[in-house]
């Protein structure tokens, strides 16, 4: 059976350790962990590894390879013998962090959970082969332990029958997020962060600090970097816009709605706004900036400019595959829109509709006339009650020449709506 000893970081914090000799050398002040993967088994769990210990000794702090250290457990009390004291310089380290120094007080990211949270303590084991962190906790007895009052505190909860909630999350379901200052940068390709949902990450990243909100949004991808700065908050997407450079920012919004792309200028001073518009390439920033010609109360200046309009003389199967082909966003494709050579709106059809009609029929047979639509200058109070009379996903807007000029999706008509509570 393999010997090992489960403990906290903070229970060795200022402890004393020992040599084979029973000398003191020092107290132990942190820990440095290497969080290189040990195995390229993607499947096997992430257990950074103890590599250096930081020590007070009587000459200062030093710094000693842990390798010849042992931790153990005799009767219930913590022991750390070195067998060989050798000191070791951090310099020829990479990609590793300090315990205390960057780990312990501070936000990572749960990723199962999808939610910001501070680390309390570090979860140990020492085996034959090393000392390794395998989680964190997040919960409260985790403070009371570094408090030196959990023992108490949980024979008092016990005693009224009840007991104090430990959180513990596993190595492999964390992200750091607030180490801009440490040695190690997130892996862009690696990142746990990608796999986030855009909604989730961006409540994440507005719950920290302006530093780290930085820190983080750089490390992602460019579509994921996009996507996200679509979900923040105008306050959170105005930093973000202002921090880095114009010309990564640029490339940001081109990547956007154009709708999205207009209400994030539209919260930019002016200056700013024009110049990030003339780094655009020239057909995005003109369609946004015929957005921005529209006054706030206007449909116009929420509605989208990305649709798929369709011939009527097209069959069904012709607009599926055009649909396959150019992968519009789901939320774009609630319906399609049939128009004439004059791209002027015909017929809206739900795009289960599309799916269930004869492939072999042409959109002019299964459409049916006189679409439910809005002008771009009508006010924004009118489509509420429309998307509800009709139960519509998305409402076609059109000019005075009933020519189309974007679609309003539901998901638009919520925002604004929510926004405008917010500001009562």
């Amino acid at each position: 059976m393999t010997s090992q000893t489960t403990f906290y970081f903070s229970q060795l914090l200022g402890r004393r350790f020992v040599t084979p000799h029973g000398s003191v050398p020092g107290k132990i002040r942190d820990f440095l962990i290497d969080l290189t993967p040990w195995s390229v088994n993607v499947s096997e769990p992430v257990r950074p590894r103890v590599i250096a210990v930081k020590v007070k000794t009587y000459d200062g702090l030093k710094i000693f390879d842990f390798s010849s250290f042992e931790i153990t457990r005799y009767k219930g009390v913590l022991r750390v013998i070195c067998n060989e004291i050798t000191e070791t310089n951090t310099e020829i380290y990479t990609n590793c962090l300090w315990i205390r120094e960057n780990i312990l007080d501070k936000q990572i990211v749960d990723i199962n959970g999808r939610k910001l949270v501070r680390v309390n303590d570090i979860r140990m084991v020492m085996i034959p082969s090393g000392a390794f962190a395998i989680a964190v906790e997040v919960g409260i007895e985790g403070r009371l332990r570094r408090l030196g009052i959990d023992r108490p505190i949980r024979a008092i909860v016990e005693r009224l029958g009840l007991e104090i909630p430990g959180k513990f999350i596993l190595w492999d379901d964390i992200e750091a997020v607030d180490f801009a200052n440490a040695s190690i940068r997130l892996s862009k390709a690696s990142s746990k962060l990608d796999n986030l949902h855009p909604s989730d990450l961006a409540d994440i990243i507005e719950d920290l600090d302006k530093a780290s909100r930085t820190y983080i949004f750089e490390s992602l991808n460019e579509e994921k970097a996009a996507d996200v700065l679509e979900e923040l908050e105008p306050d959170a997407q105005v930093h973000i816009v202002e921090t880095l450079p114009k010309e990564k920012v640029a490339d940001l919004l081109e990547k956007m709605p154009a709708d999205e792309v207009a209400d994030i200028l539209d919260e930019l001073e002016k200056d700013k706004a024009e110049e990030l518009l003339n780094e655009m390439e020239k057909e995005s920033s003109e369609e946004v900036r015929e957005l921005l010609e529209y006054p706030d109360k206007v449909v116009g200046s929420i509605m989208t400019t990305d649709f798929m309009t369709f011939s009527s003389n097209l069959t069904v199967e012709e607009a599926i595959q055009a649909l396959r082909k150019e992968k519009p966003e789901p939320s774009n494709i609630y319906s399609i829109f049939v128009v004439d050579g004059h791209d002027k709106l015909l017929s809206t059809i739900p795009l289960g509709e599309l799916i269930v009609a004869d492939p072999t029929h042409t959109l002019r047979k299964i459409m049916k006339k006189n679409p439910i639509c809005v002008y771009d200058d009508d006010n924004i109070d009118s489509l509420a009650e429309l998307v509800s009379k009709y139960n519509l996903l998305a409402v076609p807007v059109i000019n005075k020449a009933q020519q189309m000029e974007g679609v309003v999706v539901i998901e638009d008509i919520v925002d604004d709506l929510l926004s405008r509570r917010k500001t009562r």
